[in-house]
Formats: structure tokens, C-alpha cells, sequence
């Protein structure tokens, strides 16, 4: 990839992560009009729509194996569970925090995950970012100030269970290695609907004469922003340019989740979180070793 292909990549990554970080401003506004899983609904059936034609224009189609298929259905138990305490979170909660404690903490309990449950080799600097993240997350909670019964209010739970539930999908999707995540996704997707058509959603029931262009802007920046665009974005990326040169941009993903709820639902933001996510973001790095700037290297030829 050329260094012009790879800036132009660059603004389309810096995209897909202001996506992701606006989709907990999204969720914040649906939740005045929808309940979780009518959200889950709409943004799959838009999701598909839009996800199908990039399979066909990336020709990863749609092949994929048995076993793939059924870690996709394991994947859709897990991502509802996600996504129902992902919402409720921030409906009882703000934008900003979770935005901030879920984005932050799900690299480091998938680190703690892939420790206990592989025997993923822990380090010295590991035990430090870990100690880290810790300090970090609690002074997101602002447990300094708070008082128990404070720290521990439904919507944090609500984001703490997110921050779980997300490792371990992401687990079950590193299963299937001879399917393209694209297309791993799709399916997911799929059997995600048809879970939420049998057992939670009534499309016809839905309240559709309260959808206002409110509404519809933000389902479809959930669904075709957050969702498609920016997944799309984040695995082709990972296939041009790598996994730990695609890591860092993750890093922007809690700066725009905070400065766009400031900005579009007037939340105050407390220092304890910039202080808290600052942290967390320090020890992820930590982590995973991800070089935010790296050093440009030049190649002289013989003339």
C-alpha cells in the first residue's frame, strides 16, 4: 500500500473510530424511543442491508463452514447479552462514562481472560498495567468521592457486565479462522434477528409513529455508521495494514465518545474520568504493546 492509499486509510480509520465512539451518543437518544432489543432489531435489519453489498464489492461472498456458523450463533447469544446491558447502560447512565469504562476496560479483561482461561504468559509490566488499569477504572467510577452504594448504581453494573460480555465474544469469534470476520459478522447478524424475531421483538408492534428524523438519524448512524462502515473499516484494515498498527486507533474511540456526548447531549464530564480513561489508555498500551508513533524509516537505492 502506497503511503498515499495508507493516509487516505488513515482518515477512513479516524472515521470508523468517531462511528464507534458516536454510538453510545446514539444509543443514549434511541432509548427515549425504543427498548433494547427493538434497538438490536433495527440495527441489524440495517446492518445486513448494507453489509450484504460490501461482501459482494470486497468478493468475500459469503462462504463460510459449519463450524464457523455455529461459533456465529454462540457469537449472537453473547453480542444480545452485550448489546441489552451496552443500552440499558447508558439509558440509566450517561454516554460518556460508558463510553469511557466499557471502551477502556474491554482490552484489559480480555488480557485477564486470555491469562486465565489459555495460560497467556503474564509479565512484570503486565502486572504493573493491570494494577494500572485498575487505578484507572476506579477513578473513572470516581470512587474516591463516591460512596459505595454510588459506585456500584445499576448502570454501572450494567457497564461492568458490557465490559465482560465483550471479551468473550470476541473469543468465540477468534474460533473461526477460515472464515472472513466480514462474513463471520453477517451471519452473526443474521441469527441474531431471528433470535430477537422469535423471542423479544414484534416488528409490528414497534411504536413507529414516534420515529421522528431524530430517530432515524441515529438508528441508521448505529447501524450503517457504527456498525457497518466502521467494523468494515477495522477488519479491512487489519488485513492491509495489521493488528497492531490497527490497535492504536482505538485509543480515539473514548476521546470521541466524550467530547460528542458534551457536544450533542450536553453532558458534564468530570475530571475523574479524563483523568480515569487516561490511565486505562496507558495501560492498554502497555498491554498490548501498540506503538502509537513509530519511527518513519527510509530506504536509500543505489543508483
Amino acid at each position: 500500500m502506497s503511503q498515499t492509499n495508507k493516509n487516505i486509510f488513515y482518515f477512513m480509520m479516524l472515521l470508523a473510530m468517531a462511528g464507534w465512539g458516536a454510538s453510545w451518543v446514539n444509543a443514549k437518544v434511541l432509548s427515549a424511543y425504543i427498548d433494547e432489543y427493538q434497538m438490536m432489531f433495527l440495527r441489524n435489519f440495517f446492518t445486513i442491508i448494507t453489509l450484504t453489498p460490501i461482501l459482494v464489492i470486497t468478493r468475500k461472498f459469503f462462504y463460510t463452514n459449519i463450524k464457523s456458523l455455529i461459533l456465529a450463533f454462540v457469537a449472537a447469544l453473547v453480542m444480545i447479552a452485550y448489546l441489552k446491558f451496552y443500552f440499558l447502560g447508558v439509558k440509566f447512565g450517561t454516554a460518556s462514562l460508558g463510553g469511557a469504562l466499557v471502551t477502556t476496560l474491554i482490552p484489559i479483561n480480555t488480557f485477564i481472560l486470555m491469562t486465565l482461561l489459555f495460560g497467556k504468559e503474564m509479565l512484570k509490566k503486565d502486572i504493573f498495567a493491570l494494577i494500572l488499569g485498575v487505578i484507572g477504572v476506579l477513578t473513572i467510577l470516581n470512587i474516591w468521592s463516591f460512596s459505595f452504594e454510588q459506585i456500584f448504581t445499576k448502570h454501572n453494573s450494567y457497564f461492568l457486565f458490557a465490559s465482560i460480555l465483550w471479551p468473550i465474544f470476541t473469543i468465540i469469534s477468534s474460533k473461526s479462522t477460515k472464515t472472513s470476520p466480514l462474513v463471520f459478522s453477517f451471519y452473526m447478524y443474521v441469527f441474531m434477528t431471528i433470535l430477537l424475531l422469535i423471542f423479544f421483538v414484534e416488528p409490528t408492534k414497534m411504536p413507529y409513529a414516534s420515529f421522528d428524523w431524530i430517530f432515524w438519524v441515529n438508528i441508521l448512524c448505529v447501524a450503517v455508521v457504527s456498525t457497518t462502515f466502521a467494523t468494515s473499516i477495522y477488519f479491512i484494515g487489519i488485513e492491509k495494514l495489521g493488528t497492531n498498527e490497527v490497535s492504536s486507533f482505538i485509543f480515539l474511540v473514548p476521546f470521541f465518545a466524550i467530547s460528542l456526548s458534551i457536544i450533542f447531549l450536553k453532558e458534564e464530564v468530570n475530571t475523574s474520568i479524563i483523568m480515569g480513561t487516561i490511565l486505562t489508555l496507558i495501560a492498554v498500551k502497555i498491554l498490548n504493546n501498540i506503538k502509537i508513533f513509530r519511527k518513519k524509516t527510509t530506504i536509500e537505492s543505489n543508483k
